[in-house]
C-alpha cells in the first residue's frame, strides 16, 4: 500500500534524538495506528509496548533485534517485527523512510 486514504495525522511530530528520527503518528479509520518516519545516519535504540511491524520505504536500516547476536539488514521493500514489551537497535548509514504498524495482541 503506497497510500494511505481517510485517516488522521497528528501534527505534531514524535522527535527522538536530537532530530536524528522523526516520524509522524497516523490514524486510520478503523483505529489502527501508524508511524511515518525518516532515520538520520546514526545508532539508535528504542522500546516498544506494542508488537511492531516496520517496513523500510527507502534506504536501508541494520536491525538488532532481542536476543539476537547478530545485526540484520532489511532494504526498500522489506520488512521486520519487535515483540511487544521488548528493546531493539537500528542503524542506518544513510536516511532511510520508514513506516512503522503497531499491532495488538
Amino acid at each position: 500500500m503506497n497510500m494511505f486514504e481517510h485517516v488522521t495525522v497528528i501534527k505534531k511530530a514524535n522527535v527522538y534524538y536530537n532530530g536524528k528520527v522523526t516520524s509522524r503518528t497516523v490514524y486510520l479509520e478503523d483505529g489502527t495506528r501508524k508511524t511515518l518516519g525518516i532515520i538520520l545516519p546514526g545508532e539508535y535504540e528504542f522500546g516498544t509496548d506494542e508488537r511492531e511491524k516496520m517496513e523500510v520505504l527507502a534506504g536501508t536500516l541494520h536491525v538488532l533485534l532481542p536476543g539476537e547476536e547478530n545485526w540484520t539488514s532489511y532494504g526498500e521493500g522489506q520488512a521486520f517485527e519487535v515483540p511487544s514489551n521488548s528493546k531493539f537497535k537500528v542503524s542506518a548509514d544513510d536516511v532511510a523512510d520508514y513506516c512503522c504498524s503497531y499491532i495488538h495482541e
